[in-house]
């Protein structure tokens, strides 16, 4: 049965910090007495999330829109539609005061008149201010209950989740997105509305007063005006829909490469320590790929938002020019009327429409695609689904052998060349073993199957005994030396730890921390000092099969020539080591070549004579001097 075991430190569970070095216990498959198998999963803490059938039922509640937040709201409704009479009532002034002024004034050589129609505009400017500041107070009013609501269905959801959770007696991961519902999510989407309220309304009263100011000038003004006008709104009216859809997509993309990140970040020890990082990029690769793809889309349609602007806003002003000398000549507008219509077009109609068009597409459709969210009928959770097969039984080994490999074949992928083909290999109790080949013969890879880190796609893999694996990242955790060396064996003694630490060369290090009740803090020590820690923890656990992957590459050559031979020494121990010098080889029983075709397992003098591939390597490598 795959499971994690409910030890703090196994891959993807609730563990201290940095206890992936050495995963004696909880990261390797577990032979027991009675030769029951437990593999631990990969794929990070997806795979710890408890599967319930009894799913609960989805909530009543349907998705808040917008019109659900003006009911019961008529009296404030009213209000901000009384007050911005004001401002409909300057943009009126504003044309068709200039309009009489250049007509009736300074064209019939009447200053004065000219002078006060001019005025008359301009009291027409504080008092449309002071609308629209009464109109700001009434938005508020407006807006404030929205905010109120979404908080309710928010907490209401989130305390649901909560006590589903505990009721039903399984783990529940806290869901964290709460708080960005209660925080970011409500503030965007009460700010996005009162700022929809005011442009919806001021484009509305705006357009009310121009046009109408260009009825009382000449009607023929509509005839130029009033088409592409109605053109460019209705055809950004038309692209909402598609353009909500493009910002849902986004925002879905969005989330799953946040979440994605989150996951990688929690879990990057043990992708490390599974040798999982390629697969784990890829699968990140995917979420930010998509999420590029649905930027791209919904840049593209700011397009038409682009041609939206210039048909209703810029067209008008284009046609009225042409025009302007068959109305004038007609006689059917006045000089004074030409430059109130261009005061309207340029002044109120264009900043209102561009305003418009900017909210509508930007929060507009971010404010549909939230409130959807926030406020979307709970879906019921996945049934029970069935375990996965459980992997086939470890038998033991044959006797005298520690551990047997049988034409194990590995890939990294259905259609990727297999790492590792046919391998057969059997090592015995008690010998110390090498591994060596170039960069991507599969040498980690090895180390991985044989601590049951990675599944083979064909033959097995047989164990006589626990494997711990030491990765060359090597993982130690605030806390003392005690606390870090003994983890793996918690009923280990000081004598056992200061054994330990002696055994791997590490006792002028852990004398210099002050002892076993010494502190740790990772940040102070170098790689070969955590390396050396993260050893010393090894040699202080249970397991006898023991693997080295590069384990000591930050060690000098004596360093790791001390911490390879008490491991070679230690009782009942089986030591399989990922060379990173030459000299690991020659201390070696045996030593396995990774070449292909061409893998071959043999002493060390032995291979110099029927290796090329070794003799290359071993001539590359330059002479250690502790060996």
């Amino acid at each position: 049965m795959r499971k994690f075991s409910s030890r703090k430190g196994a891959l993807g569970a609730t563990r201290r910090p940095g206890a992936a070095a050495g995963h004696q216990v909880d990261a390797v498959p577990r032979l027991g007495p009675a030769g029951a198998v437990e593999e631990p999963s990969v794929e990070g803490k997806a795979a710890s999330r408890p599967r319930r059938a009894d799913a609960p039922a989805a909530s009543a509640s349907r998705p808040l829109r917008l019109r659900d937040a003006l009911r019961g709201q008529a009296r404030v409704v009213g209000v901000l539609l009384a007050w911005s009479v004001l401002e409909a009532g300057q943009t009126f002034l504003l044309g068709y005061a200039l309009a009489r002024a250049m007509d009736d004034g300074f064209l019939r050589g009447r200053q004065g008149t000219g002078l006060w129609w001019l005025g008359l505009a301009a009291v027409g400017v504080p008092v449309g201010a002071y609308g629209t500041g009464r109109v700001f107070r009434g938005v508020a009013a407006l807006v404030e209950p929205l905010r109120d609501r979404l908080v309710r269905r928010v907490v209401r959801r989130g305390l649901g989740d909560a006590v589903r959770g505990g009721g039903s007696g399984a783990a529940r991961p806290a869901d964290s997105a709460v708080v960005s519902r209660l925080t970011h999510q409500v503030e965007i989407a009460r700010d996005a509305f009162g700022g929809l309220v005011m442009v919806l309304r001021s484009f509305v009263f705006t357009a009310a007063g121009a046009l109408a100011g260009m009825i009382a000038l000449a009607p023929v003004l509509l005839l130029v005006v009033l088409p592409p006008l109605a053109a460019g709104v209705g055809l950004f009216v038309a692209a909402l829909r598609p353009l909500a859809r493009r910002q849902d997509r986004f925002l879905s993309a969005d989330e799953a490469v946040a979440e994605e990140c989150g996951e990688l970040a929690a879990g990057l020890r043990d992708i490390t320590a599974c040798g999982a990082r390629e697969p784990m990029a890829a699968r990140a690769d995917v979420r930010i790929e998509a999420a590029q793809r649905a930027a791209r889309s919904l840049a593209r349609f700011g397009v038409v938002r682009t041609a939206a602007l210039a048909i209703g806003g810029q067209l008008p002003l284009v046609l009225l020019l042409l025009t302007a000398p068959w109305l004038l000549s007609s006689h059917r507008v006045t000089p004074g009327a030409l430059l109130g219509a261009f005061a309207y077009l340029t002044q109120s109609l264009q900043p209102a429409l561009q305003n418009l068009l900017h909210t509508l597409g930007a929060a507009g459709t971010r404010l549909g695609v939230i409130l959807a969210r926030l406020t979307a009928p709970e879906p019921p959770e996945a049934p029970e689904l069935p375990e996965p097969p459980a992997p086939p039984a470890v038998t033991a080994t044959e006797p005298g052998l520690a551990l047997q490999l049988r034409r194990l074949t590995f890939a990294y992928g259905p259609g990727a060349e297999p790492v590792l083909r046919d391998l057969d290999l059997g090592v015995a109790q008690g010998e110390h073993l090498a591994v060596v080949g170039p960069s991507g013969t599969g040498k980690s890879t090895l180390a991985g199957l044989v601590a049951g880190l990675l599944r083979p796609a064909a033959g097995e893999v047989r164990r006589n005994g626990e494997v711990v694996l030491v990765p060359q990242e090597a993982y130690v955790f605030r806390g003392t030396v005690a606390e870090n060396v003994g983890y793996l064996r918690p009923e280990a003694g000081p004598d056992d730890v200061l054994a330990a630490v002696a055994a791997v060369g590490a006792d002028a290090l852990v004398a210099a921390l002050g002892g076993p009740e010494g502190a740790v803090d990772p940040a102070e020590l170098s790689a070969g000092e955590r390396q050396l820690l993260a050893l010393a923890r090894t040699y202080a656990a249970r397991g006898r099969i023991v693997v080295l992957d590069e384990a000591t590459c930050h060690l000098d050559a004596a360093a790791e020539a001390r911490a390879e031979r008490a491991f070679a020494a230690r009782p009942a121990t089986t030591l399989l080591v990922v060379a990173h010098r030459i000299s690991s080889a020659r201390r070696a029983d045996r030593t396995l070549v990774l070449d292909g075709p061409r893998t071959v397992c043999a002493p060390h003098d032995t291979l110099l004579a029927a290796s090329p591939l070794y003799r290359d390597l071993t001539a590359a490598w330059s002479p250690a001097p502790a060996g």
